[in-house]
């Protein structure tokens, strides 16, 4: 671990990040030039204190989960990144289809998405980041591991997924994700974790059975659909999605119709936030490795 490096490069990084660039506000006592320190801390989901330790080569070796935050906080590009992880003292992660670095471009489209649910999915489903917003509806989709990081995974093995829609629209969405996961496993058919999730699915669930040998196939989102919220009830989004170049990752944003109930519903939730239904703590920005 190069500590020297490290905590140049973060200074460096940091004091060139603008509040703008990672979806804050600019405020008017602003001394410090770029971000400040607990900025960057918040956005990568750490304390403030460890990452200064680590600006002050005094830090421990991060993992690569954190090193992992740290490039999306400072949305670093993939050079960047890689440049990051060899100063920590970790292999760069493989450039593969299915990268699970979030592009800058993407984040900042990301940032700038206060007032409405969005959030970042790879093509096997796994949330990749998401908004307060979009934790407030849908609760902490970057929480899982494993397989079950993967909504297809979870539709067809977890109960607690299908929560989020009306039982008489099941059905419909069970067709849904498993066409979509054929989509994503037919668009790299080497890679490994796809072909784990069917053959997981395969043994798990006779639903999955009946619809993999359907052969259907289609990698989209319902222009329209109705999501539950536990508190709030019924909740009526369009759906609008941005791919990457290579389509290996999408940029979900879900809005209600101005006037609406469902409208208000979403004005409400935003003002109220996540804190008001659980007991879990408010929502910030997550991301996973």
């Amino acid at each position: 671990m190069d500590r020297e490096g490290l905590a140049d490069f973060l200074r460096r990084r940091r004091e060139t990040l603008q509040p703008g660039d990672v979806g804050l506000t600019e405020g008017s006592r602003r001394r410090t030039r770029g971000l400040r320190r607990e900025e960057i801390a918040a956005l990568a989901g750490m304390s403030t204190d460890y990452y200064a330790r680590l600006e002050q080569q005094r830090g421990p070796q991060p993992s690569e989960q954190i090193a992992t935050s740290l490039a999306r906080a400072m949305r670093l590009t993939l050079d960047e990144r890689d440049h990051l992880f060899s100063l920590i003292g970790h292999g760069a992660p493989a450039r593969f289809l299915r990268s699970e670095h979030v592009s800058p471009p993407l984040m900042r489209v990301l940032d700038r998405l206060d007032d409405t649910p969005a959030l970042v999915l790879s093509d096997l489903a796994d949330t990749l980041v998401q908004n307060p917003l979009a934790t407030a509806l849908l609760g902490d989709q970057t929480r899982h591991t494993g397989l079950a990081r993967s909504a297809y995974y979870r539709w067809f093995t977890d109960p607690a997924e299908r929560t989020h829609y009306p039982e008489e629209d099941h059905p419909k969405q069970s067709r849904i994700q498993a066409a979509a996961l054929r989509a994503a496993l037919t668009a790299d058919h080497g890679n490994p974790r796809a072909a784990q999730i069917v053959a997981e699915l395969r043994e798990r669930s006779t639903e999955f059975v009946r619809l993999w040998d359907r052969h259907e196939v289609a990698k989209r989102f319902e222009d329209h659909k109705t999501l539950i919220h536990p508190e709030l009830g019924r909740i009526n989004v369009d759906c609008q999605i941005l791919f990457t170049d290579n389509r290996a990752q999408t940029l979900l944003v879900m809005t209600t119709r101005p006037g609406t109930e469902s409208h208000g519903k979403l004005q409400l939730l935003s003002v109220i936030g996540h804190q008001q239904f659980t007991d879990d703590p408010p929502p910030t920005r997550r991301t996973v490795t």
